[in-house]
């Protein structure tokens, strides 16, 4: 049987925590500040956790 190969993109965009769940950046946090409030730019700025659903494609996706 061939090896399952890791998504080079997944690996880019998600982490594992030492707990197996799937942690993630948020998004709308790269430029354009001006133009957001200081609540939301502090917001977006935490990582988040992705949902059951989802985490189980991504750890799919990272070989785990």
């Amino acid at each position: 049987m061939p090896k399952n190969k890791t998504h080079s993109g997944t690996k880019k965009r998600f982490k594992l925590t030492g707990t197996g769940k799937v942690k993630h950046a948020s998004a709308m946090n790269v430029h354009k500040f001006q133009e957001k409030t200081s609540s939301r730019k502090r917001r977006v700025a935490m990582d988040n956790i992705l949902s059951k659903p989802d985490s189980k494609k991504v750890k799919k996706l990272l070989g785990k």
